[in-house]
């Protein structure tokens, strides 16, 4: 009788400790991609442009120039999750700077932290490893 009850506390200890186990996550590497591409509207013509962006370099949609600082994915056995850091700023019309964005966009949510300005909205739409256009001289 004494022997069994040592022996079910520690049934009871390897079945929460076994059922942890089970239910963390399995959370996969993020992967480095050179190519952050995004999608602007612009409200006034209505058009909708894709664009790639190399990770820190500058492309202007508009009054907006977007530089990306890194952009993760996924493998495709995974779940989607395709981010990129980016700071965006606005050129004015006298040619002052101005930061209007810096922080995390998000591909499967776009609404989430997409740049929405007067004129033009830009979010992330996917990390890409190769692009049509030709990379910077410095890469």
């Amino acid at each position: 009788m004494m022997q069994m009850r040592l022996q079910r506390p520690a049934a009871a200890v390897l079945l929460a400790a076994f059922a942890a186990v089970l239910a963390t996550p399995v959370v996969a590497d993020r992967i480095s991609a050179p190519v952050a591409q995004f999608r602007g509207l612009d409200k006034i013509t209505g058009r909708i442009v894709t664009f790639d962006v190399y990770i820190n370099e500058t492309v202007q949609f508009g009054a907006l120039q977007v530089t990306p600082r890194v952009c993760y994915f996924r493998t495709p056995d995974e779940a989607p999750r395709t981010d990129a850091f980016v700071e965006v700023d606005e050129v004015s019309l006298g040619g002052d700077i101005s930061r209007i964005f810096t922080g995390w966009m998000f591909a499967d949510s776009p609404g989430l932290n997409a740049i929405e300005h007067a004129v033009y909205d830009v979010w992330l739409v996917s990390c890409k490893t190769e692009s049509d256009v030709p990379p910077p001289a410095n890469l």
